[in-house]
């Protein structure tokens, strides 16, 4: 699941917002701030440590809950509940101290006890493996105060892999939908998916300046657009490009950019039994793509173009590594040498959560149609997508926000046996590198790793990332200073403050 500055891709330049507005010196406090969000009433949960298809759940549940560690502006890893971590010598043991005078929405004490029966029910969870990686049910622990973790492995990594879902609830809670969190708003209440949230003044991060953030679920961007423009909602979130496009003239609008917030990139099973296992058939898809016309068409320039290597936005992003270029000669030789069989129609699955989705799929069809590759592109709904095509699909979308780390995209989506591994990539190579990246501690020895991890994934992993769309949000004049963090750091709203009209 996302910064004002432009960063349009070679496929063309957006234009910047049209509003222009002088915020006073000092946020005032009060006021509901209105935001949409998107999501599909089939595929509500209210489960904390569930699966989340619906942004509109996620933005809810990351406003009543806390997690231990959050993105941060300028470290990849900022406290939240956890207020500081350390190590033991050997970077497999964790010890994380909790946040001084963090209670619960009842008014009682957030305990180390609370945050190890929270993790112990996200690691039982399906995705649990991934959430936690290397971290086994009962090496989560509690000594007094403080919360124990122990690794399988030695890494360096874990507080940044517990970003995200480690969202934190009472001992031993019975009704989750109602559970109350440590988070900076309260839930008031809940309806279909909508939801009014009021602000927790005993949060532990400290008063959040809105009195209450009113929750309105979409199914569409365009529908929440609308609503925008019409004056029914103060800010539609992660809209899309067509959207940024459509308000971009309106001087009482905000287009508010957030560059590498999304990757949706395609997934190509690389399986035994997959069309798509031989990595030169990955290789010619790869470079049967005209990422230019991509970024173009489909994010309307709202993005730029990637390099198959996922965690853009990391500060050991490998930019130097050879762009790959459209070259559709080389693409037939390949499918030839693989024998790839191009009599064939091979289906390419897909969902409209996410704005652009879908439409990538049916321009990546007419592109590899020119290697003569055929592709038919199949719309399913959220829940389907979900329960039967995600992690099963040889040839589908995917898309993941928080794009700041390499490391963490290893971790959830790369190595073998990875809970969330969405093209069954096994590389014995790219896991040996992985552990030497996270289980040491000095910079050199780290940043080789790093390198190399990018090298094996931009030369044979099953992905193909085109482009990074920016995340995009419209806002009324009146709102102030909606995080620029990318992914998970963009529902953080506690400092989100309304201008007097």
């Amino acid at each position: 699941m996302a910064l004002l500055a432009a960063c349009g891709g070679s496929g063309g330049s957006a234009p910047e917002s049209a509003a222009t507005t002088t915020a006073p010196a000092k946020p005032v406090s009060g006021g509901t701030l209105r935001i949409g969000a998107l999501g599909r009433v089939s595929a509500i949960t209210r489960d904390p440590h569930g699966t989340q298809a619906n942004e509109s759940d996620y933005l809810i549940i990351s406003l009543i809950y806390d997690t231990l560690t959050a993105p941060g502006a300028t470290e990849n890893t900022a406290p939240r509940l956890a207020a500081s971590w350390k190590a033991d010598d050997d970077v497999k043991t964790w010890r994380f101290t909790l946040a001084q005078g963090a209670t619960f929405h009842d008014g009682t004490p957030v305990t180390a006890e609370d945050v190890v029966w929270s993790l112990r029910r996200l690691r039982e969870t399906p995705s649990g493996a991934a959430r936690l990686p290397g971290i086994k049910t009962e090496n989560i622990e509690a000594d007094g105060d403080t919360v124990v973790l122990t690794s399988d492995y030695a890494n360096a990594d874990l507080p940044l892999l517990l970003r995200l879902t480690t969202f934190v609830m009472k001992k031993d809670t019975k009704e989750v939908a109602d559970a109350p969190g440590s988070g900076p708003f309260k839930l008031e209440w809940y309806r279909d998916g909508n939801a009014r949230l009021v602000r927790n003044d005993a949060w532990h991060g400290g008063e959040p300046y809105l009195d209450a953030i009113e929750v309105k679920i979409f199914e569409s961007p365009q529908a929440m657009a609308n609503a925008l423009l019409g004056g029914q909602i103060d800010v539609a979130s992660n809209v899309g490009a067509v959207a940024a496009r459509t308000a971009a003239a309106r001087p009482d609008v905000q287009v508010l950019r957030r560059p590498d917030d999304m990757a949706m990139p395609i997934v190509m099973r690389t399986a035994e039994g997959s069309p798509f296992a031989d990595p030169k058939v990955r290789e010619a898809l790869r470079l049967a793509v005209d990422r230019e016309a991509m970024v173009k068409q489909v994010l309307s320039g709202y993005g730029k173009v990637a390099n198959d290597v996922l965690g853009t936005g990391d500060p050991a992003y490998a930019e130097d590594l050879p762009q790959r270029a459209r070259d559709l000669a080389r693409a037939k030789q390949l499918l030839q040498e693989a024998g790839f069989d191009l009599s064939k129609t091979y289906q390419l699955r897909t969902t409209e959560d996410i704005a652009g989705l879908a439409e990538s799929a049916a321009l990546f069809a007419t592109q590899v149609r020119e290697a003569g590759v055929q592709i038919e592109v199949v719309k399913e709904d959220s829940g389907t997508f979900w329960d039967k095509t995600w992690l099963k699909g040889d040839l589908y979308t995917t898309y993941w926000g928080t794009n700041d780390s390499v490391i963490f995209f290893s971790s959830k989506v790369m190595v073998t046996g990875a809970g969330q591994n969405e093209a069954a990539w096994s590389d014995a190579e790219f896991d040996e590198t992985y552990k030497q990246a996270v289980g040491t501690l000095d910079e050199t020895t780290r940043a080789q790793a790093l390198r190399k991890i990018q090298e094996i994934q931009h030369a044979r992993s099953g992905y193909l990332l085109w482009g990074m769309a920016d995340g995009i949000d419209l806002a009324a004049s009146t709102v102030r200073d909606l995080p620029k963090l990318p992914g998970y750091g963009r529902v953080q709203l506690e400092r989100v403050w309304l201008a007097r009209a």
